[in-house]
């Protein structure tokens, strides 16, 4: 009887291995239209979050759209999970949770979201979707701070 080669799951790509990996998947857009086509497509791919989440205190503070964001932490593992009544916000909050979602709180604290800049969201966003951007990122690390494996 011949024995199956015992076969590792691949390790998870590391946050900035994402960024490239979205910086790359972005470059094949040549406008603007299609970049915007792309984070709505991101949107819809989002899944749900629990209407029992959507709380006050979960909300994104410095963000014009509702923005209601989670984080779990077990072993030192930060998962998010977010939702946004505007379709592009939700899409913005998408990329963010692509990237940082399921690594561990050192990593996530680490990590500078350079994407942003790469794909010249911080520039082609209004500029009150660009601090909404930033207040995301900025909830995002500080889930990833309280992370009790940190303390």
């Amino acid at each position: 009887m011949a024995w199956a080669a015992h076969q590792h799951p691949a390790p998870m790509p590391s946050i900035l291995q994402k960024q490239a990996a979205l910086v790359d998947e972005f470059a094949a857009d040549g406008d603007w239209q299609a970049r915007y086509a792309r984070i709505i497509a991101k949107a819809r791919s989002l899944p749900a979050m629990a209407d029992s989440l959507k709380t006050d205190e979960k909300k994104v503070r410095g963000c014009s759209s509702t923005v209601w964001l989670h984080a779990d932490c077990a072993a030192g593992i930060v998962t998010y999970q977010a939702d946004s009544d505007a379709v592009l916000v939700r899409g913005l909050v998408a990329l963010l949770l692509e990237v940082y979602s399921g690594h561990p709180a050192r990593e996530i604290l680490a990590a500078e979201p350079a994407f942003i800049e790469e794909l010249g969201l911080d520039v082609n966003l209004s500029p009150n979707r660009a601090n909404g951007l930033t207040a995301m990122v900025r909830q995002l690390k500080t889930y990833a701070a309280a992370c009790p494996a940190l303390a």
